[in-house]
């Protein structure tokens, strides 16, 4: 099945207001229950990195961790769990950061990914770039290089895409939400 941009975009409703009032949050949990737009998603992710040289995938607490498990799965990757503070057990390395309303910590296991690896980190959406710029601290404090960042969604008027992109990281996302 192809991947259908306006087909995904159509699956994505915009919630006014939330978490907080000026927020227009996108949410992407419509597309999990519909099979065709979860399968589109997926298989665009599957084609673009199976042959890609990446070792592991690492995936942002929480709605990253379902398109990044099914992917991990399908590509035959280990996955790394980054959390919230204070959901992973054992010893753990973190860092805070700020994000568009509010502030925030995360973790990673310690030996979660060895010297070297080469990872793609998955989040559901790239906004300011400050919870991505965390899980890349935290990936590469362990040694870890990160090949690409991937997404489903952009706002590339918040700048977290063009940031990271400056700090030479590659970013794919199936789609962009500009202006609106």
């Amino acid at each position: 099945m192809l991947y259908d941009d306006f087909y995904v975009k159509s699956l994505i409703r915009t919630v006014e207001d939330w978490p907080k009032p000026g927020i227009s949050f996108r949410d992407i949990t419509p597309i999990f229950s519909d099979p065709k737009g979860m399968r589109m998603v997926v298989d665009a992710y599957v084609h673009r990195y199976i042959d890609s040289d990446i070792s592991h995938i690492a995936c942002i607490d929480a709605r990253g961790f379902l398109i990044a498990s099914v992917l991990a799965y399908e590509l035959r990757k280990p996955l790394i769990l980054v959390r919230k503070k204070g959901k992973l057990p054992g010893k753990t390395i973190s860092q805070s950061y700020a994000l568009e309303y509010g502030e925030a910590e995360l973790e990673i296991q310690e030996g979660s990914v060895h010297e070297g690896a080469q990872v793609l980190l998955f989040d559901d959406l790239i906004a300011t770039g400050g919870t991505l710029f965390a899980a890349m601290s935290l990936l590469k404090q362990q040694g870890a290089n990160i090949k690409e960042v991937a997404a489903i969604i952009d706002l590339p008027d918040l700048g977290g895409s063009q940031k990271i992109q400056a700090s030479e990281t590659p970013v794919f996302a199936l789609c962009a939400y500009e202006g609106d």
